[in-house]
């Protein structure tokens, strides 16, 4: 790497970040957890490098566009961190609105310093126009830009044109903080001064560290979004129940089931990851028990009163947190991903006692890993059938409901209140 000592921290960090995930294809996170500058970067300065990067992230086709509109021919291919350079700076300037000066002169000098000098004068003219133009251009650019034709043409397929433009849009804000908690819904509601969502999640605004928030230390909440937290909740009273949750890492589901007094075992192929779970159950206090397995192959020792299944999918539900997954999934992992789906649930299904539950859900949007895997599976598994959700299983939000009685929540319900996450769950009974 170039010195980049006039360059400011946040920033260079952040083109670290996007080049991470655009030119080596890494997830986000994964770019942030092994970044050390991010690490080192003070509070403001870290939320700054992220919410830049992921601003290009969300808004690559639309700050394309304006770049390309203000080039007389392409920028050669080994000049992508050029190009790089000037998405971070068009991002801070028609979206994050920071002075023209400040975005302008950065990305200059951050050309410069990274042996790109001769590009200097272009960079210097392209972004002092998009700074005049910028957000008058940007009218005239749909939101669906920022998306793979693929993704959208599946969502308007699922729900036609007029919710998939409102999906885009929703899927293209930042989104809130949600948490889960141990106990005392209302009493911790008030002291990180939060809202309690209709779903029973607690909501709030927050751009610094998750870790200096009152009651983490003490292990009192998790952070998990509000939609995810619905799937564990449809299984009822759990209490003194064996219940596997199959696929189960990050281990938000497992810490919910847990909370409410099931005896859970907490089933996932990555031993890395259930360790990491487990370190965030013992921080919250609760117990569970881990089994490190494919879940496809693996046989229980006793079948479960309940199942909570939330598989690999294209996670296409969750770009608000996750804008790198518009870059790193392609269709052809649709058909995979449904294939590995299917053969899941085949295999949970044996799990589960006659007479018990079985959750599937997926943060997925895309009609393929949702509703066609449930259908395909009722059509041959005959001893299950559908048990429908109904409104006051979600805190009597019946937008959330499909037709069919299964759970469908899309990034713009509870726009007033932040929006959702996409998800996806089928409450299945074994007779």
């Amino acid at each position: 790497m170039k010195k980049t000592s006039n360059v400011s921290p946040a920033r260079s960090v952040a083109f670290d970040l996007v080049r991470g995930v655009l030119a080596r294809r890494h997830a986000l996170d994964e770019a942030l957890a092994a970044h050390d500058g991010f690490r080192r970067l003070p509070g403001r300065d870290r939320g700054f490098a992220r919410l830049i990067s992921a601003t290009v992230l969300r808004r690559c086709g639309q700050i394309d566009a304006l770049i390309d509109a203000c080039l007389e021919k392409p920028l050669p291919r080994q000049a992508d961190a050029v190009r790089d350079i000037m998405r971070l700076a068009v991002a801070e300037l028609v979206f994050l609105g920071v002075q023209a000066h400040a975005a302008v002169d950065s990305a200059v000098t951050q050309v410069e310093s990274r042996g790109h000098g001769k590009f200097k004068g272009l960079v210097n003219a392209v972004l002092r126009r998009i700074s005049r133009e910028g957000t008058d251009r940007l009218s005239s650019l749909p939101d669906r830009l920022n998306f793979p034709e693929w993704m959208i043409a599946g969502w308007v397929d699922g729900f036609g044109e007029a919710v998939a433009d409102q999906i885009a849009s929703a899927s293209l804000k930042e989104p809130p903080l949600d948490i889960s908690v141990t106990a005392d819904t209302a009493e911790w509601a008030k002291k990180l001064d939060a809202e309690i969502l209709p779903t029973g999640s607690l909501r709030r605004g927050f751009d610094g560290l998750i870790t200096e928030l009152p009651g983490f230390e003490e292990g009192a909440w998790w952070v998990q979004d509000a939609a995810a937290a619905i799937p564990a909740r449809l299984l009822g009273d759990v209490s003194g129940l064996d219940v596997f949750d199959i696929c189960a890492a990050p281990g938000g589901k497992t810490a919910q089931l847990a909370a409410l007094g099931a005896r859970v075992t907490a089933v996932d192929r990555s031993e890395k990851r259930l360790r990491r779970l487990m370190r965030n159950i013992e921080r919250l206090g609760l117990s569970a028990s881990t089994v490190t397995a494919d879940a496809t192959e693996w046989q229980p020792p006793v079948l479960a009163d309940a199942i909570l299944l939330d598989p690999p999918c294209t996670s296409t539900g969750t770009i608000r947190r996750h804008p790198d997954i518009l870059h790193l999934k392609s269709r052809n992992d649709i058909a995979k991903l449904s294939d590995l789906q299917s053969k899941l649930l085949s295999g949970a299904a044996k799990m589960v006692k006659p007479g018990g539950t079985l959750i599937y859900c997926t943060c997925s949007m895309q009609r393929e890993e949702c509703e066609d895997v449930v259908a395909r599976f009722l059509d041959t598994a005959s001893s299950f059938q559908r048990k429908a959700i109904t409104p006051e299983d979600v805190g009597g939000l019946g937008d959330l409901v499909t037709s069919n009685g299964d759970l469908r929540t899309l990034p713009f319900h509870l726009a007033d209140k932040g929006g959702l996450d996409g998800f996806y769950a089928a409450r299945l009974v074994r007779s």
